[in-house]
């Protein structure tokens, strides 16, 4: 086919896509804010503007009732993060992370995990490959102090990286690596 006889078969398509449009405006309006509307909802572009404060005071008394067993400084991988990770064992043996002095972006679908510590995807500089991890929780936000209740069993020599991962886009945003206390 030649370039003159593609260029007419395209100019053929694109006016009648345009007559269409034009003939179903309704049809052409709903259909542009079902696509405005999931977009928005995959990308959330306003938590980009939004910083969402959270200081949460420790579930426990700060004299000898919880001790720490492990902690370590929060750092950034695709995402300006900072603060510090420390996990604490409670009387009853409860353990519990406490995010302190905490800072990282805010985003959609933000987590807490436990990783471990050789997961390639920690390495990664862009998104995409997930993380193999155990969930912790949702941010509750992305500055402030906050802790989590940490499942019983959770084995610190195999899950000794704190990550602050966007489960959505496969990214992480920080990383603490956790060391005796």
């Amino acid at each position: 086919m030649s370039g003159r006889k593609i260029s007419s078969c395209v100019q053929i398509q694109v006016n009648f896509m345009i007559s269409f449009l034009l003939k179903h405006k309704l049809l052409s309006t709903v259909a542009f804010l079902i696509v405005v509307g999931a977009l928005w909802y995959l990308f959330r572009p306003e938590k980009l503007f939004i910083n969402q404060r959270v200081n949460e005071a420790a579930p426990f008394a700060v004299d000898r009732d919880a001790q720490p067993i492990y902690t370590g400084r929060l750092s950034r991988k695709l995402h300006e993060t900072s603060g510090r990770a420390t996990v604490y064992r409670q009387p009853d043996g409860t353990l519990i992370l406490r995010l302190t002095d905490f800072h990282t972006s805010n985003g959609p679908d933000v987590h807490v995990v436990l990783a471990t510590g050789d997961d390639p995807a920690l390495q990664n500089t862009a998104p995409g490959k997930a993380l193999a991890s155990v969930e912790v929780g949702g941010l509750k936000g992305n500055e402030g102090d906050q802790f989590y209740k940490l499942p019983a069993n959770t084995d610190f020599t195999r899950y000794s990286t704190v990550a602050i991962y966007c489960e959505r886009f496969h990214a992480v945003f920080g990383t603490a690596t956790l060391q005796p206390f």
